[in-house]
C-alpha cells in the first residue's frame, strides 16, 4: 500500500538535491517524516494498579488519547476523546476505574488535572482555574481517593499544595508555600513533609518537618557549586528522606538521611556520573534499583530479586531496560526497551514465572527500514577538558566526507543519552553526520563538569561545540564546508551562537524556540521560575553587560549564512519576542532568513501536524545549503507553512 508514494518520492527528492551529493550514494531508502513524527502507534504503557489493564497512548483521528485494554483480551478501546492537542501522559487511579492526566491549552504550560472514568468514558476538569498551572505532587495507594498537586493559584510565582478529592471533586490548600519552595515532597502517608527551597547565591536547603503539625526547620543545605540534586522520597518507614547531592564529592550521589538525627549514609555513588533515578517497590517504596546515565544506562541493584529479574529480561530483547511500569504487588512489569536502531518495544513480564511476552512497540513502520547506530564519543576541548557526546552518521554509506549536523541538546542542564533519536535518525537518513555534543554544562556528569559551563553561553560552552565539529572533521567524516548547526530551546540559542561568535563556523543554522537576548529572556521567564532565579543568575550571569556579552542579538550584523526559525506564539519559556527580534535585525541587516511562528504551539511543537511541516522545511533548507536528500513537503504542509510564514 506503501510502495507506490516512496517511489514517488524517492523521484521527487532529486529536485532537493545538490549535485556533488546525489541519490545514487545511498542504499537506504527514505524514511517517510510521517513514519519518524507522526504519532506513535501505541506508547507509554501503563499497568493498572491490580495488575488486570493495561492503558497506552494511541490516536483517535490523528491525536492521541488514552486506550485499555483487559490484559490477556483483545477488547482495546480509547476511553478519552481529545480532539486537539492530543493526551501525553496519564496515570492510573487507584481505584483500577479511573485515569488522569495532564494538559495545557496551545502549549502555554497552564496545566489542568483531569479525570476519565473508563467504564463511562466521561472526562472531568478537577482544576478548572484559567491561568494556573497544576502539577502533581504525590498519589498514594494508602489514601486512593485523594492526591496531592501544587497551584499557583493564590501567588503565580509560588506553588502551594492542595489536596484533591477524587471522588467529590473538592480542593483544599493543604500546604501554603512561604514563598521561597521551589518544590514539595510528600511522606508515604501523603502528608506533606519535605520542601525545597533555592538560596539567594542559588544554593539549596531541604527543610523538613516531624509531621503536618510540626514546625519546618532545614535538615541540610549545599552551596551554588554543586550540582542539580533534590529529594528522591522518604524512606517505607518515613523516618529518613533519599536525597541526591553532589555534597562532599564530585557526582551527585544517592544519601540516606535521618530526619531525627540529620545523620548521613551513602546509599549508591560513582565518582565521575550522577546519580540518575531509583526503582522502587510501588506499595511499600523501599529501594530496588539505582541507575546512572553513563554511555549507556548502568544499573546498580538493591534487591537481589530485581537483579535476577533483569538478567532474565537482559535475554529476552536487544537493547536496554529504559522503563518499568509495576503493579501494586510488584508481580507484573510492563517493561520498555530502547535501542539506538529500533523503536521501543514494551513486554508483559511475570516476576513469579519470568516470563515475558511482547505486547508492541511503538512504530512498527520503522521496522522495514534500515536505521542508524549511535556511538558514544569522547574528545578534548581546547582547553584540555574531556567531553563526551554521540555520532550517527548514514547507515549503508560509508562515513567519509559527509555533510554534517552538529544537533544541540536543549537545558542546557540536561544531556543527550544513548538510544532511538528520532532527530538523529530522520538527519542520518537524509544522508548527513550527526553530532551530539555534551558540552560543558551539560548535567549528568558531576559538579565539576556542570560548573565548567557557569557564565560560558558564548564562551566555553560554544567553543565546545566547535571542537567537536573539528574532531569530527579530522576524522574525515565530516566536511567542514558543510556543517550545520540546529537544536531547540538552548539548542536554538546555541544555533544562534553559533552564526554570530563563529561566523565563519557553519553552512547554516536552523534554531527552534531559542533565545536571542538573555536579558530579555530572564524578563519574561514564567513568573513561577522565580524560585529559581538565583540559579539562572548563577549559570548564566547576574548582570546586564555579561547577559549582553553573550546574546547573538547584538552581534547579528556578523552573520554571514542562512537561518531557519521556528517559534510557537504561545511558548511561557522562550517568549516569541526573542525570534522576532533577531529576526527583524537580520533583515534589517539583508540577511536571509525564514521565519514561521505556529499560533498554536508553545516551547516546542506538540501536534505532529506542526513538527512534520517544521522539519519538512527544515529538509529543504538543510538540502539547499548541506546537498542531503529531502522528502518534499506534502500538499497540507506546504499550505501550513505558507499560512505561518512571517
Amino acid at each position: 500500500m506503501f510502495s507506490l508514494r516512496r517511489i514517488a518520492i524517492l523521484a521527487l527528492c532529486t529536485l532537493f538535491v545538490l549535485p556533488a551529493f546525489g541519490e545514487e550514494k545511498f542504499t537506504t531508502e527514505l524514511i517517510p517524516r510521517s513514519v519518524l513524527f507522526g504519532n506513535p502507534e501505541r506508547a507509554d504503557p501503563q499497568i493498572s494498579p491490580d495488575g488486570k489493564q493495561l492503558a497506552y497512548l494511541a490516536p483517535v483521528n490523528g491525536v492521541l488519547n488514552v486506550w485499555v485494554r483487559t490484559l490477556g483480551k483483545t477488547d482495546d478501546r480509547a476511553v478519552t476523546s481529545d480532539t486537539n492537542r492530543g493526551i501525553r501522559n496519564f496515570i492510573w487511579q487507584y481505584d483500577d476505574q479511573h485515569l488522569l492526566y495532564l494538559q495545557d491549552a496551545g502549549g502555554d504550560e497552564n496545566w489542568r488535572l483531569y479525570q476519565t472514568d473508563i467504564a463511562t468514558k466521561q472526562t472531568k476538569d478537577l482544576t478548572p482555574f484559567d491561568k494556573v498551572r497544576v502539577d502533581i505532587v504525590a498519589y498514594s495507594w494508602k489514601t486512593p481517593d485523594a492526591i496531592l498537586v501544587q497551584m499557583n493559584q493564590r501567588d503565580p510565582k509560588v506553588f502551594d499544595v492542595h489536596r484533591v478529592d477524587l471522588k467529590t471533586g473538592k480542593v483544599t490548600l493543604d500546604t501554603q508555600n512561604p514563598g521561597d519552595v521551589a518544590s514539595w515532597q510528600a511522606d508515604n502517608s501523603l502528608e506533606v513533609r519535605a520542601a525545597q527551597v533555592s538560596t539567594d547565591d542559588g544554593g539549596t536547603i531541604i527543610r523538613v518537618r516531624n509531621d503536618v503539625k510540626s514546625p519546618w526547620r532545614d535538615l541540610m543545605k549545599w552551596g551554588p557549586d554543586e550540582t542539580f540534586g533534590g529529594v528522591g522520597g522518604f524512606t517505607p518507614d518515613n523516618r529518613s528522606l533519599w536525597v541526591m547531592t553532589s555534597l562532599d564529592a564530585n557526582a551527585a550521589r544517592l544519601l540516606e538521611i535521618d530526619i531525627a538525627s540529620g545523620k548521613q549514609k551513602v546509599v549508591s555513588e560513582d565518582p565521575q556520573f550522577d546519580v540518575r533515578a531509583t526503582i522502587n517497590n510501588p506499595k511499600t517504596n523501599a529501594l530496588e534499583a539505582i541507575s546512572y546515565a553513563k554511555d549507556k544506562t548502568d544499573y546498580i541493584f538493591v534487591d537481589p530479586k530485581v537483579k535476577s529479574d533483569f538478567a532474565v529480561l537482559s535475554k529476552v530483547h536487544d537493547g536496554e531496560i529504559d522503563s518499568l511500569s509495576q503493579s501494586l504487588d510488584d508481580n507484573r512489569w510492563i517493561v520498555g526497551y530502547i535501542s539506538d536502531d529500533a523503536p521501543e518495544y514494551w513486554y508483559l513480564y511475570d516476576r513469579p514465572t519470568q516470563k515475558a511476552t511482547l505486547l508492541f512497540s511503538n512504530r512498527p513502520q520503522l521496522e522495514k527500514y534500515k536505521l542508524s547506530k549511535m556511538q558514544p564519543i569522547e574528545y578534548t576541548a581546547r582547553d584540555g577538558m574531556k567531553l563526551y557526546g554521540y555520532l550517527s552518521t548514514p547507515a549503508g554509506m560509508e562515513a567519509k566526507n559527509l555533510p554534517m549536523v552538529v544537533f544541540v541538546h536543549g537545558g542546557p542542564w540536561g544531556r543527550d543519552e544513548w538510544g532511538y533519536n528520532r532527530y538523529a535518525q530522520w538527519l542520518a537518513n537524509r544522508g548527513y553526520a550527526v553530532l551530539q555534543v555534551n558540552f560543558r554544562g551539560s548535567t549528568g556528569y558531576g559538579k565539576k563538569y556542570v560548573n565548567a559551563g557557569d557564565r560560558q553561553w558564548a564562551g566555553s560552552m560554544h567553543t565546545d561545540l566547535l571542537d567537536g565539529k573539528d574532531w569530527v572533521v579530522k576524522q574525515g567524516i565530516a566536511d567542514p564546508a558543510k556543517v550545520c548547526i540546529m537544536g531547540g530551546s538552548y539548542g536554538g540559542y546555541a544555533t544562534l551562537a553559533g552564526v554570530t561568535f563563529a561566523p565563519d563556523a557553519f553552512a547554516c543554522g536552523v534554531d527552534i524556540v531559542g533565545p536571542s537576548n538573555l536579558n530579555t529572556l530572564l524578563k519574561t521567564i514564567p513568573p513561577y521560575w522565580s524560585t529559581i532565579l538565583s540559579t539562572f543568575h548563577k549559570r548564566m550571569g547576574d548582570s546586564e553587560a555579561v547577559l549582553t556579552s553573550q546574546s547573538p542579538l547584538f552581534k547579528a550584523d556578523q552573520i554571514k549564512v542562512p537561518l531557519l526559525i521556528g517559534q510557537g506564539k504561545n511558548d511561557p519559556r522562550v517568549n516569541v519576542a526573542e525570534s522576532n527580534q533577531i529576526v527583524a535585525a537580520m533583515r534589517k541587516n539583508n540577511k536571509p532568513v525564514e521565519y514561521y511562528i505556529f499560533p498554536d504551539e508553545g516551547h516546542g511543537f506538540a501536534k505532529p501536524t506542526n513538527n512534520m511541516a517544521f522539519n519538512a522545511a527544515s529538509e529543504e533548507f538543510l538540502a539547499k545549503y548541506l546537498g542531503g536528500r529531502a522528502e518534499p513537503p506534502s500538499e497540507a504542509e506546504s499550505k501550513l507553512l505558507a499560512s505561518i510564514k512571517q
